[in-house]
């Protein structure tokens, strides 16, 4: 049920000239997702719907708005973007401001040679991929970090086992950015009538009153040990009429094992009100998460 699947990555081209923009956009629809903008101010409009591109390709000579300066523009909100200026004449003062300010990556000029072109977009794609390769990894050490600094501060305050399961629901859920998480434990293979959820978190409910107990993901996640996840309710024909799912307005579901030295110790439900692509960066900062409970759980029950 866990699915990862690429897309093609957006690529903007800005130029007033149709003949351009069009041959633009046929040269790359078959390798990126091409959005088109006839002159920078329509282009920052773009951007502001469309949200990230990873790379832009910007004619300089434009009225209203020179493509440099509209490339500038674009920095503050997007830093990862690779920019990409056309320029049909020599002005190399402003290429140059705006190459050492970081702004463009590489100049083409007209009339531009497609087999050029398209190796330079190919490899500001690549940069792209890195750049935002990079900034997920440090994302995902800083997120590692907080979460298991709130944890030991958890296990050290709570007075009990149970004590500890909203705060832990509470700092994973966070952590994840779900809209619902509960945590419930597990004894022998089977759960038990002890919670924590966030953001309701209130401990301890009857087992057989919680749906998360009867979802057929949850038992499936008990009996294989594995994280099970659905990321598109609506369009699972397995889990898209499920009461549960429809009352809670449901899209998204993810169940996940929290085992420490291979043995269960609970079951992490994550749920959103979304749908959520669950790329592999993704998925390891929730198993590296999981297995942080783990130790946070297991600790507490050495203390009690």
């Amino acid at each position: 049920m866990i699915t990862t699947k690429s897309k093609k990555l957006k690529l903007l081209v800005v130029d007033d000239e149709p003949d351009n923009l069009d041959l633009l956009y046929r040269t790359f629809r078959r390798d990126f997702h091409v959005l088109k903008a006839d002159s920078g101010i329509n282009a920052l409009q773009v951007l502001a719907t469309e949200g990230e591109v990873a790379v832009i390709i910007s004619d300089q000579r434009m009225p209203e708005m020179k493509g440099t300066e509209f490339l500038s523009k674009t920095v503050p909100q997007f830093p990862d973007t690779v920019r990409i200026i056309l320029t049909g004449f020599t002005d190399i003062e402003d290429l140059v401001e705006a190459i050492n300010a970081g702004q463009v990556y590489k100049y083409i000029t007209k009339p531009w040679d497609p087999g050029e072109l398209k190796a330079v977009v190919q490899r500001a794609a690549e940069t792209y991929d890195l750049l935002k390769q990079r900034t997920e990894e440090l994302r995902l050490a800083n997120s590692q970090m907080s979460l298991l600094t709130s944890l030991v501060h958890v296990t050290q305050s709570a007075s009990s086992l149970e004590a500890t399961l909203a705060p832990i629901a509470r700092t994973f859920g966070e952590s994840v950015g779900a809209d619902t998480c509960v945590l419930q434990l597990v004894e022998a293979d089977r759960l038990i009538a002890c919670q924590g959820i966030y953001p309701d978190g209130n401990g301890q409910q009857n087992v057989l009153d919680n749906w998360v107990a009867q979802d057929p993901m949850v038992k499936e996640v008990i009996t294989s040990k594995q994280i099970k996840a659905v990321t598109n309710i609506i369009k699972d024909e397995n889990f898209a009429n499920l009461p549960h799912y429809l009352d809670h307005n449901i899209q998204a579901h993810m169940a996940i094992p929290v085992i420490y030295k291979e043995q269960l110790l609970a079951v992490l439900s994550l749920q959103w009100k979304i749908p959520f692509d669950l790329n592999e960066d993704r998925l390891k900062l929730i198993n590296s998460s999981a297995q942080l409970a783990a130790i946070a759980i297991a600790a507490a029950r050495c203390c009690e």
